[in-house]
């Protein structure tokens, strides 16, 4: 028995054989070479049909998911120029707060299929599959199909990736391009390619499009890859760099230069800015100030590591109960991994494929996971889902490099070690939901633990024997996991801020209907910090007496004062104890009632719009129900500056727009450093209209002062 690691300085031992061509394109990626294992085919088809079947089964019981991005779709499934700015209403009056590249594809499928629950969400689902797909391509390219496989089956069962690959937001594109711009570079190392390396930075480009600058928290790890491990000499490693990032900034920044250089009058608002620039916005509202904590017109910031209204940071933020259960099952298998892997390989030739899938699908761990745990600004626990295809690369080639060194000590102690870690934070993980499962979390110890003295004895036991405790090591590794994204499949998930899994004691999200805002794991649109910052809903809520607040019902129908505490009747609402039958909230869109559908429909044509609404999560329902235009008055957080009062004061005059729908939104935009219109905007209509309640919402009629 021998101590020292057999590899050497060299030599590549376990780099599987470049790949054979295969007759057609996708069959190179997807289905391997055609002088692979009788198993291999069979067994990718398995993970790709069951990562089909996990993520579009019983798929429409999420209705419109997101209907803010849901009402945009709508949107741009009528009108062109509402689909090429990404508008939250086919009139145009204001866009989403990011890029529109994942709302293309959606209004594409509800162009041709109509626009429904299915034909929004089926996209998303295929894009997920297609990820699973990519992921195993890249990573069995230099780790051969095992480690593929097992990367594919990590990130399919990642519960937030299971949740998000089923959800209209646009996560589901970003992490697919991600992915891409990976499996480019790694076909750029393993050549030279100055095609493939600009590649990468075209498909980081286009992510860039989905959703603006976390698509960019890759580049590090792609060009550290290829900086280390490229073929050519330095001087021109660096200029292939240089054209790739050309290629990233020609490939995102020719939709930014359009937008800008379209006359203002001419476009709709740019939804999030606070001067109609989509330069702001990504730098801003969706850039620094999502690090620092600094977002105009924002609902509040991180807090620091005392906890705030995105909770707590630091480094173990992404393994607290807010983030644990969607994304940190086997992130400490994947650190420990990481480090052996990087140990095994540091002494082999500067060009060697396998270290460099390792810097590239570390770096981008580390790079996401730090930003992640130290931003300050707005951060909602289904971001991580652009962790889960490193999590799975890296635990797919660790394991790999670690079972073929298994005769090794060290690979056989830190095998097991991953294993036995792995099968502890499982049950801690398992335990934070007492009522889900109760047996499994004890399977997962005990397996993972007998796997892990098993995985011990590899270096004696015989092969099969061997295989046999790696079978029941992974089992057990996987079960958790695959517990919670099979529950959040079979779970309805609505509204803005979605979660997966179960609930959980001293989490976020959960099952609907459960608690409030922070706290327990007891609203889908909850906030992991406990709720607003310094107790009180900034600006006030609709019904009257709060500050800033909208016309309602005083102390009635729509929600009461806002002074120090939320509204009882709605205002703020998420999930699904916000007010369903009114005005909606910030975080979930109204439910209309039969009587209000028929009142905004009756006459529709003769206005613009058929009603205006504060906040887009409230217009969104309305628009949805009617399929008419809706005027989001403020945009998201009903903190912009679109329409001013006098914007709004002119639209009425020209009868554009017949109802304001009271009880929505957010608003209060300057306690909030956003500007105060929506709240101008109520105020007036309060003044010099007449309420009338329509079911249980309130609404001003603006045909008739």
């Amino acid at each position: 028995m021998t101590t020292t690691l057999p590899v050497p300085p060299s030599v590549e031992p376990d780099l599987p054989p470049p790949p054979a061509r295969h007759r057609s394109r996708v069959g190179r990626i997807f289905l391997g070479r055609v002088d692979d294992a009788p198993w291999v085919r069979p067994a990718l088809l398995a993970l790709l049909v069951l990562t089909g079947v996990l993520y579009i089964w019983g798929l429409g019981k999420n209705g419109w998911a997101n209907a803010f991005y849901s009402a945009a779709v709508q949107a741009g499934s009528e009108s062109w120029k509402a689909f090429f700015f990404g508008s939250s209403d086919a009139a145009n009056s204001i866009t989403v707060d990011k890029t529109p590249a994942a709302l293309w594809v959606m209004a594409l499928s509800a162009r041709v299929f109509g626009v429904n629950a299915w034909s929004i969400l089926v996209p998303q689902a295929l894009m997920g599959v297609a990820t699973v797909g990519l992921l195993f391509a890249t990573v069995r390219r230099w780790y051969g199909p095992a480690a593929g496989l097992l990367a594919g089956a990590v990130l399919a069962v990642t519960p937030v990736a299971a949740l998000m690959f089923r959800f209209n937001n646009p996560d589901a594109l970003l992490v697919l391009l991600m992915v891409a711009g990976a499996y480019a570079t790694v076909r750029a190392i393993e050549n030279g390619s100055t095609k493939w390396i600009v590649l990468a930075g075209v498909f980081v480009g286009f992510g860039f499009l989905a959703k603006m600058l976390q698509a960019l928290l890759v580049v590090p790890a792609f060009a550290l890859a290829y900086l280390i491990a490229g073929p050519p000499k330095l001087g021109k490693r660096i200029v292939q760099l240089l054209l790739s990032g050309l290629a990233l900034v020609v490939s995102a920044g020719w939709y930014i230069a359009i937008v800008e250089l379209v006359p203002a009058s001419m476009r709709p608002y740019i939804g999030g800015s606070q001067n109609n620039s989509i330069l702001e916005l990504t730098l801003g509202y969706n850039g620094l100030g999502r690090l620092n904590g600094d977002e105009t017109g924002s609902v509040g910031g991180g807090g620091g590591a005392g906890g705030g209204m995105w909770g707590s940071t630091g480094l173990l933020r992404m393994f607290d109960s807010s983030q644990g259960g969607q994304i940190s099952w086997l992130l400490p298998a994947a650190l420990i991994t990481l480090v052996a892997g990087l140990v095994i390989t540091a002494r082999r030739a500067r060009t060697d494929r396998q270290r460099a899938g390792l810097v590239l699908w570390g770096a981008w761990l580390l790079i996401t996971g730090l930003v992640f745990s130290f931003m300050q600004g707005i951060f909602h626990a289904y971001y991580t889902v652009a962790l889960a295809p490193a999590i799975g690369a890296v635990v797919g080639m660790g394991t790999a490099l670690l079972w073929r060194h298994r005769r090794n000590v060290f690979a056989a102690l830190t095998l097991a070690a991953a294993v036995a870690v792995t099968a502890v934070w499982s049950f801690h993980l398992l335990r934070q939901s007492a009522d889900f499962l109760p047996w499994l979390r004890w399977v997962v110890l005990i397996g993972g633990l007998l796997g892990a003295v098993a995985l011990l004895g590899a270096l004696r036991l015989p092969a099969r024997v061997a295989a046999l405790a790696a079978a029941v090591s992974l089992a057990a590794v996987l079960a958790g996991p695959a517990a919670y994204a099979v529950q959040t499949a079979g779970s309805v998930h609505t509204g803005s801020i979605p979660s997966a899994g179960p609930e959980v004691s001293g989490g976020f999200g959960g099952g609907p209907g459960r608690g409030g805002f922070g706290g327990g794991r007891g609203n889908r649109g909850g906030f992991p910090g406990g709720g607003f910052p310094g107790g009180g809903a900034p600006g006030g809520f609709p019904g009257g007496g709060g500050q800033g607040g909208f016309p309602g019902t005083p102390g009635g129908t729509n929600g009461g004062t806002a002074q120090g505490g939320t509204a009882p009747g709605g205002g703020f609402g998420g999930g699904r104890t916000g007010m369903r039958g009114g005005g909606g909230g910030l975080l979930d869109a109204a439910t209309v009632s039969d009587e209000m559908k028929a009142l905004l429909e009756a006459d529709a044509d003769s206005y613009t719009w058929v009603a205006a609404a504060v906040g887009s999560q409230s217009a969104s329902g309305y628009q949805l129900a009617t399929g008419d235009p809706v005027m989001a008055v403020g945009g998201f957080n009903g903190s912009d500056p679109s329409p001013t009062l006098a914007q709004f004061q002119q639209y009425v005059a020209e009868g554009k727009i017949h109802y304001f729908i009271g009880g929505g939104g957010f608003g209060g935009g300057r306690s909030m450093n956003g500007s105060n219109a929506s709240s101008e905007i109520a105020t007036w209509v309060a003044e010099n209209f007449t309420a009338q309640t329509v079911g249980n919402t309130t609404v001003y009629d603006l045909s008739t002062p």
